[in-house]
């Protein structure tokens, strides 16, 4: 029986994640129109037959961006809004946020030269971690331990023609054990938790380390939450640090995998994701 939607999902590939949201929507009777990122287009005048609420999943974020902000002027709603997207998806714009929101986050410094970005390590101190303010996966992140190489890295990214490399977002490498910590939030919950563990300082499970559940505790499940709604909620993986002050929010990603977390804790999110998709369309 069908939970009386229609569902669209906007992707690039048919990934596990992909194919686990698209059997959730057969199981529930849930029709599904497909937008492949590289193939649909957008005019200015509304088409025919649009879906009731549109699941973004495309690896692109500038695709996601434009993508989320055409259907919103269609009138359809999307998981996640545009403003979702380009805020979590940006790592200055939503270290800003959290920020501004009193969520705890490892220090951090924003830089718009290579000199001013001298001068930012400096007071940040080494080890540093310089990342890209867009980007997922672990890529293009290094960790600076002197000044020496610090010199090298900055001058290949002024190198990079790309202008989001003329912005240097420089962090604290905070001292952690062997893991970080993803809470995935769906509205207002946290359904799942996983650590990811390596031992090398990034914990990406893009990059091979191992993943084990992770009981989510009230502290947890506080934190993650305020973090996903000072991006303005919806389908949200909040990655945590344990820092030696406390638990730290590193980033919150607007189009989360989920394929190590369902193998390492059993959870239906693609379930959940599907039927928060039916309770944006009512809204």
């Amino acid at each position: 029986m069908s939970d009386g939607f229609r569902l669209g999902v906007f992707l690039t590939i048919v990934r596990p994640e992909e194919k686990w949201i698209l059997a959730a929507a057969e199981a529930r009777g849930i029709p599904v129109t497909r937008f492949d990122d590289s193939e649909v287009t957008f005019g200015l005048d509304v088409p025919p037959d649009l879906p009731d609420v549109v699941l973004n999943r495309s690896v692109s974020h500038t695709r996601s961006i434009y993508a989320t902000r055409c259907f919103a002027r269609y009138g359809v709603p999307t998981v996640n809004r545009p403003d979702v997207v380009e805020l979590a998806g940006d790592k200055v714009l939503s270290t800003l946020r959290l920020a501004e929101r009193g969520v705890p986050v490892p220090r951090t410094e924003i830089a718009l030269s290579p000199e001013a970005a001298r001068r930012a390590l400096e007071r940040i101190g080494y080890p540093a971690v310089l990342k890209p303010p867009v980007g997922s996966w672990g890529r293009l992140l290094a960790k600076v331990d002197s000044p020496e190489a610090a010199e090298q890295i900055l001058e290949h990214k002024a190198a990079l023609p790309s202008p989001v490399h003329s912005v240097f977002y420089i962090q604290e490498f905070v001292p952690k054990p062997d893991r970080d910590l993803r809470v995935f939030v769906v509205g207002a919950h946290a359904v799942a938790a996983m650590y990811r563990h390596s031992t090398e300082w990034r914990t990406n499970a893009a990059r091979g380390a191992s993943a084990s559940p992770a009981e989510i505790t009230p502290e947890i499940e506080e934190i993650a939450l305020r973090a996903a709604q000072a991006m303005g909620g919806g389908v949200l993986a909040v990655d945590l640090v344990e820092s030696p002050d406390g638990l730290r929010v590193l980033e919150v990603n607007p189009t989360p995998e989920f394929k190590t977390l369902t193998a390492a804790t059993g959870a239906d999110v693609a379930g959940r994701i599907v039927e928060y998709c039916g309770e944006v369309a009512r809204e």
